[in-house]
């Protein structure tokens, strides 16, 4: 069965960039008399063009794990996991963008009320290397060339290894046999080893040099954490839509359970992450290393703990029992619930390292966020309608079809 999107479907999306839009110029009016507001429009597409972005990444890194391990269970939603993969060609573009600006913006400090209210990578501006013998030292990995080149290394490995798995995956149904499965064996181990140290680097550079007096070795896993989360999560809303409109037929509550299971087990790997990084930290109380997480409890206290609560409170509460996993009703709550919190988790990952104690959640924030998710989902089903929706002549399609716990 043929998937095409709804004109219903698409008056949401389109009417959700347009309240977004709508959004974000009253945020404009209202605020661009700020001193900072520039640096809080940078800030949010920031966030949002990696919060985005990381969902489809998380997702690639799915599809080249259920290659690498020669899982059966998840052929039926392959197509699924396509498809939330395929933004990330959206997504480098934008970061591309994104990134430029900010190199242009030669990061830098601005005055407001006199506290230091940073233009997102402050290691950017050569006035302020000069002065400051921490960022100095930490060159030459923050510097714009090295900054560049990475960048570059790692969305051209992204794209590649995205197109190469999606052109393998429709010639499959062709062809059929397993050359191609076992083509996709190979490949899929290689981006792992890739994957897994890129993905802790790229981190390095994208979020944590905000705060370039500070570094934790375990940042990079931590993001990975919620990426790996929001993708799972991402991928069940489809399901359960497509599920909703008389689509997938053959996904059935064993296959939603398995991802609710994946859900749930993320949420508490982020979880583990956040607390072994705040931890460790906090208990050593070294006045350079807590300082990170201090400024963040005292100007974003509600904020912060709220947002660690919801993330592991909720999915640990509700999805625990075998039934939650298999409720679509429930397991729709839950999904937004986990976007929007671990949406917060990259903006306090950003904004106090950017907007100082200034920063705070409002028309821009949700205006930006509804555009970028509108984008986002039209993206996804788009690349929903290029292909049939059930993989054919995959080697355990049977299986999958099958699959019952």
């Amino acid at each position: 069965m043929e998937f095409q999107i709804s004109s219903k479907a698409k008056k949401t999306i389109f009417g959700a960039i347009a309240i977004g839009l709508v959004s974000l110029i009253i945020g404009i009016v209202v605020h661009s008399g700020d001193e900072q507001f520039k640096t809080r429009i940078f800030s949010n597409l920031l966030i949002d063009g990696f919060f985005f972005f990381a969902i489809a990444l998380g997702a690639l890194f799915f599809l080249a794990l259920q290659y690498a391990t020669e899982t059966g269970w998840s052929v039926a939603i392959k197509r699924v996991v396509e498809a939330v993969a395929s933004y990330v060609v959206y997504g480098i573009g934008i970061l591309i963008a994104v990134f430029a600006i900010l190199t242009f913006m030669k990061g830098g400090y601005t005055e407001v009320h006199g506290h230091h209210v940073g233009h997102i990578y402050s290691w950017m501006d050569p006035d302020v290397v000069a002065h400051d013998k921490i960022i100095a030292n930490k060159a030459p990995f923050l510097t714009n060339w090295f900054f560049w080149a990475v960048t570059i290394l790692y969305f051209l490995v992204y794209f590649l290894f995205y197109t190469g798995f999606r052109k393998r995956s429709l010639q499959e149904d062709i062809e059929g046999g397993t050359k191609l499965h076992y083509k996709n064996y190979v490949k899929a181990a290689l981006f792992l080893v890739l994957f897994g140290y890129f993905s802790s680097t790229s981190s390095w550079h994208w979020l944590m040099s905000i705060d370039a007096h500070w570094f934790s070795t375990l940042y990079g896993w931590y993001v990975f954490g919620g990426m790996w989360c929001t993708s799972m999560t991402t991928i069940m809303l489809v399901i359960l839509y497509l599920k909703k409109h008389g689509y997938l037929q053959q996904v059935n509550d064993s296959h939603i359970h398995d991802v609710g299971k994946w859900i749930f087990a993320t949420s508490f790997l982020w979880s583990y992450l956040f607390f072994s990084q705040f931890m460790l930290y906090w208990y050593a109380n070294i006045p350079e290393e807590v300082i990170y997480f201090d400024f963040r409890i005292e100007n974003y206290k509600f904020t912060y703990w709220a947002m660690f609560m919801v993330n592991f409170i909720v999915p640990m509460l509700i999805l625990m029992s075998r039934e939650a996993k298999r409720n679509v009703g429930i397991l729709s709550v839950v999904c937004v619930i986990i976007l929007l919190g671990h949406w917060t988790d990259i903006y306090m990952l950003v904004t106090p390292g950017t907007m100082g104690e200034f920063g705070c959640i409002g028309f821009v924030e949700v205006g930006l966020f509804l555009m970028f998710a509108g984008l986002f989902t039209f993206a996804v089903l788009r690349t929903l309608t290029k292909a049939p929706l059930m993989p054919k002549n995959h080697p355990y399609l049977d299986e999958s079809k099958h699959h019952d716990i």
